[in-house]
C-alpha cells in the first residue's frame, strides 16, 4: 500500500499492512511549512518523508475576520516591536461600540499567545454579534500545488471550527466558562447565531473545494470538568453533527479534535457520524486509557494518537520506544488506529534530543506496526 491508500483505508477501519504513522503538524509535504525551510528541522523531517504517512494541514485562504463574518473596513491593527517578540494590537469598530485585542509573537516559535481578548463581558459578545452577516468566500488557487507535492505520499486535511471555538476564544476562557454557566440564555443565542454562520461558510467552502478530511475544532472547551455533559449535549453534538453530515455529503471524511478528558462524552462524539477522533491522550492528561478508548469505539472511528508531545522532548529513546510498543499492544489489532504526537514542536532551531526521539518513534512504530 501507498501512503494515501493506507490511511484512507486505516480512517474507514479497514485493515491495512501497517499502522499508518503520522507527525501531526509536522508535514513532511508541504514546501510552505516552516519545518520543511528550517535547516535544524532538516534530518529530521527527511526521516518523516521517507517513512511515514502524511496528514498534510492545509487550509484554502479566506475573506474571514471575525465572528465567520467578513468586514474588513471594521478592523484595523498596528504592530509593536519588543525586544525578543511582536504584539499585533487590533481594533474592532462596531455599531455597539469598539472593542480591542492583542496577541503576541516571539521570534523562533511558531504560535502566538492571546493575551488580551476582544470580550470582557456579554455586553461585548452583542458587540461582535452586531457586526453584520457577510458570508466568507475562500480561494483555493493553492490547491493545485499542494495536491501535486503530497501525491501518493498522503491526503490533505482541513480545519473548521465548530461554534464553540468561533465564540468562546472571544473572551478569556474562565470568563467563558461563567458566561455559559451563568447567562445560559445569552449563550444559547449567541451559540445558535454562530452555527447559522458557520453552517453558511462551510457550505461556501466545500462548493469551492472538497479535500479528503476535515479535522472539526471546538468540542474540548466544553468536556468535563469545564462544563458538565448537559452542556456538551446542548452546544456541542447537534451542531457538530449538522456539520460532519454537511461534509459527508460532500464525499469527505471527518475527524473530531478534542484534547483532555473525553471519557464522560464519548457516547456522544461516536453519535456524530465522524469517521475518526483525535489525540486520544492518555491519563493524566486525558481520563481514559488507549486500550479502553479502542474497546469503547468498537470499530465506529479511527483512532489518532496518542503519544504526548512532552514525551517526545523530554523522554529517553528507550522509554520512547516502550511507549510506541504499548500504543500498538492497546490499538493496533483489526484496524482503525493511526499512531500519532499529540502535539508538535513549535520552537527554533529543533532540540537534538527532540529530534533524537522522533526518529526513535517513528522507527519503533514501523517495527511495531506491522501486520
Amino acid at each position: 500500500m501507498n501512503s494515501r491508500e493506507r490511511l484512507l483505508a486505516a480512517i474507514r477501519c479497514e485493515q491495512t499492512d501497517r499502522v499508518p504513522i503520522s507527525t501531526y503538524e509536522l508535514v513532511g509535504f508541504n514546501s510552505q511549512a516552516f519545518e520543511n525551510n528550517e535547516p535544524s528541522y532538516k534530518r529530521l523531517m527527511d526521516t518523516i518523508r521517507e517513512k511515514t504517512d502524511c496528514v498534510c494541514m492545509w487550509d484554502m485562504k479566506s475573506s474571514h475576520t471575525i465572528a465567520a463574518t467578513s468586514c474588513p473596513e471594521r478592523l484595523s491593527s498596528i504592530q509593536k516591536r519588543g525586544e525578543n517578540y511582536t504584539d499585533t494590537l487590533l481594533t474592532l469598530s462596531t455599531e455597539k461600540g469598539e472593542l480591542t485585542s492583542s496577541r503576541r509573537v516571539y521570534d523562533n516559535v511558531y504560535t502566538s499567545w492571546q493575551y488580551k481578548h476582544w470580550c470582557a463581558s456579554i455586553d461585548d459578545i452583542d458587540k461582535i454579534l452586531s457586526i453584520p452577516f457577510v458570508p466568507l468566500t475562500y480561494d483555493d488557487s493553492d490547491y493545485d500545488r499542494i495536491r501535486n507535492e503530497v501525491g501518493d505520499n498522503g491526503i490533505i486535511m482541513a480545519s473548521v471550527s465548530d461554534p464553540v471555538d468561533l465564540i468562546m476564544f472571544s473572551m478569556e476562557f474562565g470568563e467563558s466558562l461563567v458566561w455559559a454557566m451563568t447567562e445560559t440564555d445569552h449563550f444559547t443565542k449567541a451559540m445558535d447565531e454562530m452555527h447559522r454562520r458557520n453552517m453558511i461558510n462551510l457550505e461556501n467552502m466545500l462548493k469551492t473545494r472538497v479535500v479528503d478530511l476535515y479535522r472539526i475544532c471546538g468540542p474540548e472547551v466544553i468536556t468535563p470538568p469545564y462544563l458538565p455533559l448537559p452542556f456538551f449535549k446542548r452546544f456541542v453534538t447537534p451542531y457538530v453533527k449538522e456539520m460532519t453530515e454537511l461534509i459527508k455529503s460532500y464525499g469527505a471524511l471527518v475527524r473530531i479534535h478534542s484534547h483532555g478528558k473525553i471519557a464522560t462524552v464519548l457516547d456522544e462524539i461516536l453519535s456524530f457520524g465522524a469517521d475518526a477522533l483525535d489525540p486520544c491522550e492518555a491519563p493524566p492528561d486525558g481520563d481514559i486509557t488507549l486500550c479502553e478508548l479502542k474497546r469503547r469505539v468498537n470499530g465506529q472511528v479511527c483512532i489518532f494518537g496518542n503519544l504526548q508531545l512532552k514525551l517526545l522532548e523530554h523522554a529517553s529513546t528507550f522509554e520512547v520506544r516502550e511507549e510506541v510498543r504499548r500504543c500498538m499492544e492497546s490499538a493496533k489489532d483489526n484496524g482503525g488506529y493511526i499512531i500519532m504526537p499529540t502535539a508538535a514542536p513549535i520552537n527554533v532551531p529543533l532540540s537534538p534530543k527532540t529530534e533524537d526521539n522522533y526518529i526513535a518513534f517513528i522507527e519503533a512504530a514501523l517495527e511495531f506496526g506491522k501486520y
